[in-house]
């Protein structure tokens, strides 16, 4: 699948340029890439990044999730995730010996999720693949996975969460020093020991017929649930609402170069001087449209303990920010694991009751009419 070539993206609708960061100087300590970083983190949350070096990994990803999408649906549907919001994994996978431990399952079928208040379903399917169990393999920390993902665990899934978790590590202790916080504060917030809902994601989008494009989103508009996302893909469909637009806009795949973003914890982490931005996914613009669309994402998450809040206690910048914030409520009284479940579980079909249900799943910026 990997190696396909695709219509180039078309001119001739409105995109938003990113900054592009490159990771070799970031290793480098490069202090003018280090602003660009910021300045991408703190204006809009996004950036490219190139020269990361996992153009290999990615590659061997997309041929997994090619295979195991190829699947029976029936087949699939064995490993379907539920409507409990436990995509993610709870921390009780090991208070019960293994006969008696529940089965967190890791397959999203298309039309399980809502996008929008009006309960329009979704037109992707995805695999999850956790990265407990993806560092704990050939044991089985969190989920149950189909034959074509455990084949691959080894050679495949584990080097590219290994190098995923390396990256954005390191881009966050960038982003923590520059908060002022105390060295490594932000990496224990996101220790690879404890359980988290950090995962490696390959989602298909299906062709969307020429008429049906205009009125289908792939994904609704949402923030990312947890810290950093690590995204690669080769068509057009990923779009923001920069602030102060009315407007979505494209974000153009580059080759070679992946799109990150941060999301919600990391916005409150910060006292909201890091943005976690709206985005959505709708069908590939122009030629690319008949094509089906693939993408692979890393989410790095805190681990499921970590209280997601403004950090004032430890870096007086934060402070001074959340002090000049006070209509803005940065206490969410919720662990990483309970704002990623209930975002989750309140954008399932199944449990929706009407227009409250999608607004229980929004994140940190809540804009309901924009779909």
């Amino acid at each position: 699948m990997h190696s396909l070539s695709y219509p180039p993206f078309p001119e001739d609708v409105p995109t938003h340029p990113l900054l592009i960061i490159d990771y070799h100087l970031i290793l480098a300590h490069d202090p003018g890439e280090i602003d660009k970083l910021w300045e991408a983190a703190t204006k809009l949350g996004f950036w490219y990044l190139k020269n990361h070096d996992v153009d290999d990994e990615v590659d061997k990803m997309f041929d997994m999730g090619t295979e195991t999408m190829k699947l029976p649906l029936e087949e699939k549907m064995r490993f379907e995730q539920g409507d409990d919001g436990i995509s993610f994994g709870y921390e009780v996978a090991f208070i019960y010996p293994a006969p008696r431990r529940k089965q967190f399952l890791s397959y999203k079928a298309v039309g399980a999720s809502a996008v929008d208040e009006t309960g329009r379903p979704d037109t992707v399917e995805f695999i999850n693949i956790s990265k407990d169990d993806a560092l704990a393999w050939p044991k089985q920390a969190r989920r149950a996975y189909p034959t074509t993902v455990n084949d691959r665990m080894s050679t495949a899934i584990a080097p590219f969460v290994r190098k995923s978790i390396e990256i954005n590590h390191t881009l966050l202790d960038v982003l923590n020093d520059r908060l002022g916080l105390p060295p490594g504060l932000l990496l224990a917030k996101h220790s690879t020991n404890e359980f988290s809902g950090c995962e490696a994601r390959i989602t298909r989008n299906p062709p969307v017929p020429p008429e049906s494009r205009d009125l289908r989103l792939a994904i609704g508009s949402h923030t990312d649930f947890g810290s950093l996302s690590f995204l690669h893909n080769r068509l057009g469909g990923l779009q923001v609402l920069v602030p102060g637009a009315a407007d979505w806009q494209y974000v153009k795949p580059l080759p070679g170069h992946a799109i990150c973003n941060l999301g919600d914890a990391m916005a409150l982490f910060s006292g909201g001087i890091l943005r976690s931005n709206l985005h959505r996914v709708v069908p590939p613009p122009g030629e690319q449209g008949p094509f089906e669309r693939w993408s692979l994402v890393f989410f790095t998450r805190p681990g499921n303990s970590v209280t997601l809040r403004a950090l004032v206690e430890d870096s007086s910048l934060i402070a001074q920010a959340v002090a000049n914030s006070p209509d803005k409520n940065f206490e969410t009284g919720s662990t990483s694991l309970e704002w990623v479940t209930r975002r989750v579980r309140n954008r399932r079909i199944n449990n929706r009751k009407g227009p409250e249900t999608w607004m229980a799943s929004r994140g940190t910026e809540v804009r309901p009419l924009i779909v």
